[in-house]
């Protein structure tokens, strides 16, 4: 392959995996942002709000940075992945856009996701790629509290009460197939690894599983027999769908709008 086309392919692989992360941090932070009100205390009603704008803000860094990577207008950009995609264009994991369910669902999605996450950002806080290397540094610092924060109520759920044990166990039993979908490869990924732009995913799910295993075991929590179905990140739930027209729905009564 030549020099420029492998470039080409590069900026093109690296572009899917920035708009799938911010795709990952802004469909969790819009249902996160459901709770706001709902919570079953008022701490962690304020928390979990401040968990939601956090996520938000993530994605915001990726849409951004990918924005500059294709040279699309860095300010605009990312509004219009938001507002002007259809679902089937946007590249989260369906773990992500699911409902809410109860509080423990919730939390639990939370948790799993966050542990994908911070073990993420270790690697590619290493990266090759400057830009994303310190966007990775400048987001782990805040995805830690959001850690250690889900992993509190893990343990507060899990350790607590017959019947908040009973719902964790719920929700893991439903959440965990979708957990799988995290460590597909994306397409070109060798080529980022060989750049040394990202690391091998096998690294990360073994890092994950490290961390998220022994917690699951404390809790008593046991993990779910389930058929592995691959699915692709162009695969979605019918739940996004609907999340996304109500979403949009303001800002489709006038595209052109300045907000």
């Amino acid at each position: 392959m030549k020099a420029e086309s492998r470039g080409e392919s590069i900026q093109a692989t690296l572009a899917s995996l920035l708009l799938a992360m911010g795709d990952d941090e802004f469909i969790l932070g819009h249902r996160d942002s459901e709770w706001c009100g709902a919570a079953p205390i008022l701490e962690e009603d304020i928390a979990f709000a401040n968990i939601a704008l956090d996520e938000l803000g993530h994605a915001k860094i990726w849409y951004t940075l990918l924005g500059s990577l294709i040279g699309e207008n860095p300010d605009t950009y990312p509004d219009r992945l938001v507002f002007q995609r259809a679902a089937g264009d946007f590249r989260n994991l369906q773990l992500v856009e699911l409902p809410n369910g109860d509080w423990a669902f919730s939390m639990l999605r939370q948790y799993l996701f966050d542990a994908f996450e911070i073990t993420r950002l270790e690697s590619l806080k290493d990266s090759a790629y400057l830009p994303l290397a310190e966007a990775a540094s400048k987001i782990r610092k805040e995805e830690t509290y959001h850690y250690r924060h889900t992993h509190a109520w893990v343990l507060r759920l899990g350790q607590g009460t017959d019947e908040s044990q009973r719902r964790m166990q719920n929700a893991l039993n439903e959440l965990w197939p979708y957990t799988r979908q995290m460590f597909f490869p994306h397409p070109g990924d060798a080529e980022l690894l060989e750049a040394g732009y990202t690391f091998p995913m096998e690294r990360i799910q073994k890092a994950w599983e490290g961390r998220v295993l022994p917690l699951l075991a404390s809790c008593g929590l046991r993990l779910p027999d389930f058929d592995d179905i691959q699915v692709r990140r162009e695969q979605h739930t019918k739940h996004l769908k609907v999340l996304l027209d109500e979403m949009q729905s303001v800002a489709h009564l006038d595209p052109r709008a300045e907000w």
